[in-house]
């Protein structure tokens, strides 16, 4: 019997964060990228964010940060963006990717597998 060749999709996520400005955002980025947790981080422009924060509707301007990785490197990656955040509940959210280029998909976990 011949073994199904594993779907990438299954295996990469989009796991995207908000950080209080653009620095913080590309200092957080480039670490997480050089510790190989992350393949890509894309530094968006500042955005408005509105939430409650302990009963009370509060505004703030942060700095999406979105990265690509896998679901075995998440932990890693979730343990590390914790170490390095400056907020006291990080907004951390992995989106499964649906569908995407197969190159691109094997580059993501090509580049996010430790190296001995």
């Amino acid at each position: 019997m011949i073994a199904a060749t594993p779907d990438p999709t299954a295996e990469i996520l989009v796991v995207m964060i908000n950080l209080p400005d653009p620095e913080t955002a590309q200092r957080l980025a480039t670490a997480i990228v050089e510790q190989r947790l992350a393949a890509c981080a894309n530094v968006m422009a500042p955005c408005r964010s509105v939430y409650r924060w302990r009963g009370e509707v509060e505004t703030a301007d942060e700095t999406p940060v979105f990265f690509k990785t896998t679901r075995a490197g998440y932990p890693s990656l979730e343990s590390a963006i914790r170490a390095l955040h400056p907020y006291e509940l990080p907004e951390i959210v992995a989106l499964p990717v649906a569908a995407g280029l197969p190159a691109y998909l094997a580059w993501v976990a090509d580049e996010t597998e430790v190296l001995p």
